[in-house]
């Protein structure tokens, strides 16, 4: 394939970085536990942004390697330290149940929210280092490949479960703490 190939992934490419960028950033930020009070809904709008890229990536044609095969990307990213964290900072929250398979199996099955978050920055860099590295297509074409078939279903599970714990905390709420806050967010300031 000529170097025209490498031109025509490389704007794709940097936009899929910046979002591979910002989602590392907010698991970081979560991982971090300074701020435990705002991690659902900033994992919930960074799973979302990158559900909508991988989107994008599903929809695109075919990416095709320049290569037969695969430049060594070198070792993969030690994700453990983050996972661990965001085991410890989700506690009871961190497991759910999901379908297997929703088309074909409907088997009910177990899944893991820090699991599925560290799986998806996982496959996230793998591309990210053939994107650093110089090689878009290369790196396109591994997120495109990697979102279909694996942390594309596995950011899906991911929202889901975020929403529905977000849905949860804002709305199964004691009426009375709700009118309260309400009126205290109602009552002038000193």
């Amino acid at each position: 394939m000529s170097d025209v190939a490498e031109q025509d992934w490389g704007p794709s490419a940097r936009e899929m970085q910046d979002e591979v960028s910002a989602y590392f950033l907010s698991l970081e930020e979560v991982a971090s536990g300074d701020a435990a009070e705002s991690a659902l809904p900033l994992l919930l709008l960074s799973v979302g942004q990158l559900c909508s890229a991988g989107a994008r990536l599903g929809a695109l044609v075919d990416v095709v390697p320049t290569e037969r095969f695969e430049p060594d990307a070198g070792p993969d990213a030690d994700l453990e330290r983050i996972r661990e964290a965001l085991r410890e900072l989700l506690g009871g929250l961190d497991a759910y149940v999901d379908l297997e398979d929703p088309v074909l199996t409907g088997e009910v099955t177990g899944g893991s929210l820090s699991d599925d978050l560290v799986a998806v920055a996982a496959d996230l860099s793998h591309g990210q280092v053939h994107s650093l590295a110089g090689r878009p297509t290369e790196a396109m074409w591994w997120w495109q490949f990697s979102y279909l078939s694996s942390w594309g279903e596995r950011a899906a599970s991911a929202l889901r479960v975020l929403h529905t714990l977000l849905a949860h905390v804002r709305l199964d709420a004691d009426d009375e703490q709700v009118m309260e806050a309400q009126l205290a967010a109602l009552a002038p300031r000193p």
